[in-house]
């Protein structure tokens, strides 16, 4: 993925639901204008929610989630739902697709309601426009609701005007580092090239942050660990902060004196997409671990594990070599996310890269809910390391308090 490219997680997530046949598919390919989701008049089409990127004016970069029916049938269709509810989790704006021919429903009002609750922006968008001779809005959300047909394209444009005023504050305005710097700032990446390091390219996070780097008008200078020391010695000038992969931290904090500012980069998206001072919290209860406890790490992304993965292999051994305790450590990735959480200890999670910072935020607000201390990679390792306080230091946040 190029430095131009908007990443998934960075896209407004527009979520359509509805019941089968409701005519969800033909509702997306109407707004894009491009055949991106199948149409048949068989229902349940969709079986599985699918996700397609693009740019949708006025919004910008956008990603579509087409959801499988609400009231699909039989064991298959009740987990087929089940994966349409998951789908709210990262949603930040919902249309409800309602056939225009026979009404809501009770499915209908249950997924309402779920919105709500959520507090996720929604549009209840009544298909068909142009099989119904009147156009009633029969509902006490009359504002939210809006007649179109997918086959004339009758409202299609007033829709997406419509989605886009649904935007909260224009969208995203934090920033991942820029908001730390000044124009003209130095700051250094440590960036290990190793097995599990993909071929040819930087992954996501750095990516991302050497983006905000630059949009700050600040100087990125991307180094190897085993490059750090030197480059501080020929740079000629003290940089203002040195962002480094976790696993590095240890080498990385002995090198870099105490006058410079340190973090990483799953401590920036902690902070970025998340409740920062939760995570922080959350790698104390640590300490509070008994032989035998269970730990839930968790990635947001799926990929090939290699034989020194962070999550599955490196994590449990410096955890259980911090804590000096057996213990039992189950994992998740990608969109998979237990709802009961009530088993674990705790939860580490990943930097997140990946996930939009809704699901994120959902993912935190459910520990939290049901007090289960979380936190990420880079705070915890960052916590075995004893450097926590340093590696908070940089955000304003916290500087009372470290």
């Amino acid at each position: 993925m190029g430095l131009n490219n908007t990443p998934a997680s960075e896209r407004v997530h527009i979520g359509i639901f509805g019941k089968r046949n409701a005519g969800k598919s033909s509702l997306i390919n109407a707004i894009t204008g491009q055949n991106l989701a199948v149409v048949s008049p068989i229902a349940g089409t969709t079986t599985d929610p699918v996700v397609k990127s693009m740019e949708l004016l006025p919004l910008g970069p956008v990603l579509f989630i087409d959801t499988p029916g609400l009231d699909d049938v039989g064991e298959l269709g009740k987990m087929r739902i089940e994966k349409s509810y998951q789908a709210l989790n990262k949603t930040d704006i919902a249309l409800l697709a309602i056939d225009g021919t026979t009404g809501m429903t009770e499915d209908d009002r249950i997924l309402i309601k779920h919105l709500k609750q959520k507090n996720i922006p929604f549009i209840i968008v009544m298909t068909k426009a142009d099989e119904v001779s009147s156009h009633p809005v029969q509902n006490d959300l009359a504002e939210n609701t809006i007649w179109v047909s997918s086959k004339t394209g009758e409202n299609i444009w007033e829709l997406k005007e419509l989605t886009a005023k649904l935007l909260p504050n224009g969208g995203k305005t934090n920033r991942i580092v820029g908001d730390l710097l000044q124009p003209g700032d130095f700051v250094i990446l440590v960036v290990p090239i190793d097995s599990a390091a993909p071929k040819g390219r930087l992954i996501l996070p750095q990516q991302q942050t050497i983006r905000d780097i630059l949009e700050a008008g600040a100087v990125s200078i991307v180094v190897k660990e085993t490059e750090l020391e030197e480059t501080l010695k020929n740079i000629g000038k003290k940089p203002k902060l040195v962002i480094t992969d976790s696993q590095a931290f240890a080498k990385v904090s002995k090198i870099t004196p105490n006058d410079i500012l340190l973090t990483s980069f799953s401590i920036l998206f902690a902070r970025y997409k998340g409740d920062l001072e939760t995570a922080v919290q959350g790698a104390k209860a640590l300490e509070t671990v008994h032989e035998g406890d269970t730990i839930l790490i968790s990635e947001g992304c799926t990929h090939h594990r290699q034989c020194e993965d962070i999550g599955t292999v490196k994590l449990p051994r410096w955890i259980e070599e911090y804590t000096g305790k057996k213990l039992d450590f189950k994992f998740s990735s990608g969109t998979e996310f237990p709802q009961d959480l009530s088993s674990y200890k705790m939860i580490i999670h990943c930097g997140a890269c990946t996930l939009n910072e809704r699901e994120v935020k959902y993912r935190m607000q459910s520990a939290k809910n049901q007090n289960v201390p979380i936190t990420n990679y880079g705070i915890l390792i960052s916590y075995m390391q004893k450097i926590l306080a340093r590696c908070i230091a940089a955000f304003p946040e916290f500087q009372t308090k470290v």
